[in-house]
């Protein structure tokens, strides 16, 4: 099976840096956390659903990635592994066949950036702790 990469519209915006406390997403710009889906993303406020570092990533913080098509999804433990995600929304994505990945915030950076040069890739990325 050939996948098609996805036009351009429609292709996830790729993160040109990582560091410390700071992002910077392709048309996006700079930021400190960022929520990146299919056609674009924005910053990633946790206070819109409650996220705390512990249980971590809640159910509705991957809403926006389903809504905009997210085949995949990149969940970013922070760059010291201290973000945890909650089981409910692992649940929530494996019932909903979406392949999830969990990983420290350079690594999980660079697998998005490679998915996203051929499938409808989401993520949330922490870029501290």
């Amino acid at each position: 099976m050939t996948t098609e990469p996805p036009d351009a519209a429609r292709r996830s915006p790729r993160v040109l840096t990582v560091a410390w406390g700071r992002m910077e997403v392709e048309t996006l710009g700079t930021g400190r956390d960022f929520i990146l889906y299919p056609g674009g993303g924005r910053p990633w406020d946790w206070k819109e659903t409650g996220t705390h570092h512990d249980p971590g990533i809640q159910p509705a913080d991957v809403t926006d990635l389903l809504a905009h098509g997210a085949t995949v999804i990149v969940l970013s433990r922070g760059m010291e592994c201290r973000l945890g995600t909650c089981s409910e929304t692992l649940d929530l994505l494996r019932a909903r066949n979406i392949e999830v990945h969990v990983e420290e915030t350079r690594k999980a950076v660079e697998l998005y950036n490679d998915l996203a040069a051929s499938r409808p890739v989401g993520g949330l990325f922490h870029s501290t702790c």
